[in-house]
């Protein structure tokens, strides 16, 4: 494993790649986002939004919102900073937490329409347990149904745009496209990177077709019939996430995680609370399985939830790689006691077959077995 110099992250990411200086191209899209003239981008933006809103009180747009600091942000910027008229299209977590219960009131009282999408749980289970035995991927059709339900209500509703948050192959380091789809989502983008199945592969002796309509996308002549356009609010608006978590903190109630305590010591940010596998308390905190799935990602790449934390402040200029690298160095990797029992019962999956489940997706060029446990190979510095 070859660590980025300039942040943590390692190049067993998929899509990730490394210049001659030894910086992830995550590191250098944060350098040209320094460059970028986010004045003339806030004008485009406006431009855009212009041209979106409607003239009979219709709503003007859908925002696929979680209850998050991220997604939230960009619902209450849209409403009240650039008068639009949002609906916010969500497809119920797998197990909400009681912090995505709050914050998910706390924003909808502000007056906001809300679209909640609960997907079918024996379907939706059974499939969790079937991605997670065959690619380590509990998430698989979550994250697939995220994807499909916001472009199925703008077809349905005959709202043809949506507002994402960040273009993640460009924020985080992967494969970017074409510049345009730096700014508008590109469906055979999400299908083959972000998802990489069809859903109909999902068929079985338990699930049917029709089982699976709620992760199919609509038909392209629908799509292009309503005209949907996928737009990106953090092309026109600088993105940094711990931003988000502050607008959110000073617009409404926003509550971090209530457990543990975090050693994380930048101003703003409680010491009450942290998620397992991290020092953060405000970040992807709506779904107790989230920390399963990240603790997989340790599995399968050799790096968590801590150095994707530490590696994105980084890169934003909140933190050092000094500060950052203590951090992960001390909760990278962490099992998430708190939420395992949760998770085997989500799964029906008993607690010896987790283990040798997880134990099947260890790359034998990351991992290695000293004196019975399990270790990385080239540990993180």
């Amino acid at each position: 494993m070859k660590y980025c110099k300039r942040c943590l992250m390692p190049d067993t990411r998929p899509r990730i790649t490394f210049n001659e200086e030894g910086f992830c191209n995550a590191c250098e899209y944060g350098d040209k986002k320094k460059q970028i003239d986010w004045k003339e981008r806030r004008r485009e933006l406006e431009v855009l939004l212009e041209s979106c809103k409607t003239k009979n009180g219709y709503w003007d747009c859908i925002v696929p919102w979680s209850s998050g600091k991220d997604s939230s942000a960009i619902a209450h910027r849209l409403k009240f900073e650039f008068g639009m008229h949002p609906l916010l299209v969500t497809v119920a977590p797998q197990v909400q937490t009681e912090e995505g219960k709050h914050n998910q009131m706390a924003l909808l009282e502000l007056g906001f329409d809300h679209l909640l999408f609960t997907l079918n749980p024996r379907v939706h289970k059974r499939l969790s347990r079937k991605h997670f035995i065959q690619y380590g991927d509990p998430w698989m059709g979550w994250s697939q149904a995220v994807n499909s339900i916001p472009v199925k209500a703008a077809v349905d509703f005959n709202i043809p745009n949506i507002f994402y948050a960040e273009h993640g192959e460009t924020e985080y380091g992967g494969k970017v496209l074409s510049k345009k789809h730096q700014k508008e989502r590109d469906l055979t983008e999400v299908r083959e990177i972000m998802i990489g199945h069809d859903p109909k592969e999902w068929v079985d002796e338990g699930i049917s077709l029709k089982d699976i309509a709620a992760y199919m996308y609509p038909e392209k002549k629908d799509i292009e019939r309503v005209g949907v356009t996928a737009h990106y609010f953090g092309y026109y608006h600088k993105w940094n996430s711990i931003d988000n978590y502050f607008y959110a903190k000073k617009h409404w109630d926003f509550m971090t995680v209530q457990e543990g305590h975090t050693d994380f010591d930048l101003p703003g940010v409680p010491k009450k609370g942290r998620t397992e596998g991290t020092f953060t308390n405000y970040d992807s905190i709506d779904d107790k399985l989230d920390n399963i799935y990240y603790f997989l990602q340790y599995i399968k790449f050799g790096f968590g939830r801590a150095v994707r934390d530490a590696s994105r402040l980084i890169q934003n200029g909140v933190i050092t790689r000094e500060e950052g690298l203590k951090l992960a160095l001390k909760y990278d990797g962490e099992f998430p006691s708190r939420t395992f029992k949760d998770f085997l019962e989500w799964t029906d999956i008993e607690e010896t077959e987790f283990w040798d489940i997880v134990d099947s997706f260890r790359n034998p060029d990351i991992w290695k077995k000293i004196n019975g446990e399990w270790r990385l190979r080239y540990a993180l510095a």
